[in-house]
């Protein structure tokens, strides 16, 4: 098949553009940086440069394209500290860009990267955008399928732990304790995304995500013993503290807002209510397994 891919080669887009050459697939990924181009022929694709901004060379690059593979992102680096970002509105025009090349290319099968939480627009902070390209996606004409699949927390937002470990020898959050939540690997993902490409497609239909579950504590715990500070907890602040922390290093407000709002939903597992009526089977990759990711990236640091 014919498939072109968003997100360039990113810790997603790698492993899969990587699976799906393997299996066969004539594969295009689609890259904002020209630098990129060598990287992905390099793996038996070829490279559409341009922005996902673009809504024209969108429509020309999904033209004949048996399925396209959807997930939004800022193409600008650094920009949760723009505090000129509008990132929601910036995130619901790229789900729009989508939609539209969708439908001018005559594209049929989608297979939308959403999240956890994509199923409703209360307290899900940051994750609200999720839920809007969703509901824009909806809007595609009836004979376009739409998978939406729903990751729960990416194990490598874990790196950004790194920092304060080093400065303060503690994970410090607004959230923790010892109630498990879901967390995957975006080899997992990578990996699900690539079968349900070659599974038939029917409808709108939705599948969450996950590798592991486990707490907080636990996570302080195994990450501790692989970075060799067997005394790292995770210490839970107030939400305005936290907020304040983040503003002070000069994150843009409307996205640190947002990820305190998430993050607090994480407390009493609101933010999972819906994953967990719909609880998938766990993926490969264990906490385990990505505490030795985290080590290496730690100390490299």
């Amino acid at each position: 098949m014919n498939i072109v891919l968003t997100g360039s080669l990113g810790n997603i887009g790698k492993p899969l553009t990587v699976a799906l050459v393997k299996k066969g697939h004539t594969v295009t990924v689609i890259s904002s940086k020209p630098e990129r181009q060598k990287e992905i022929e390099a793996l038996g694709a070829k490279a559409a440069i341009g922005s996902i901004e673009d809504v024209g060379f969108l429509s020309e690059t999904f033209k004949n394209a048996d399925i396209v593979y959807l997930m939004e992102t800022l193409e600008t680096a650094g920009s949760f500290f723009d505090k000129n970002v509008d990132f929601i509105a910036t995130i619901n025009k790229i789900g729009q860009n989508y939609k539209q090349a969708v439908e001018t290319a005559g594209v049929k099968k989608v297979v939308h990267l959403s999240s956890v939480s994509g199923n409703t627009n209360q307290g899900n902070g940051i994750l609200i955008f999720h839920y809007n390209v969703e509901k824009i996606l909806q809007q595609l004409p009836a004979d376009v399928s739409v998978k939406f699949m729903r990751p729960v927390s990416f194990y490598t937002n874990m790196f950004a732990f790194i920092r304060g470990i080093k400065a303060q020898g503690a994970i410090v959050q607004n959230y923790g304790g010892d109630e498990k939540a879901p967390w995957v690997s975006p080899l997992d993902i990578a990996e699900v995304v690539a079968e349900e490409m070659d599974s038939p497609f029917h409808g709108r239909t939705i599948r969450y995500i996950a590798s592991d579950e486990f707490s907080p504590n636990e996570a302080a715990s195994l990450l501790g013993e692989a970075i060799g500070k067997q005394d790292l907890t995770w210490q839970v602040i107030p939400d305005q503290q936290l907020l304040d922390n983040w503003q002070a290093a000069g994150m843009n407000e409307q996205i640190a807002q947002g990820f305190i709002e998430m993050q607090a939903s994480m407390r009493g597992g609101l933010l999972f209510e819906d994953y967990y009526k719909n609880r998938p089977a766990l993926g490969k990759v264990k906490l385990t397994d990505f505490v030795k990711q985290f080590a290496a990236v730690y100390h490299q640091s």
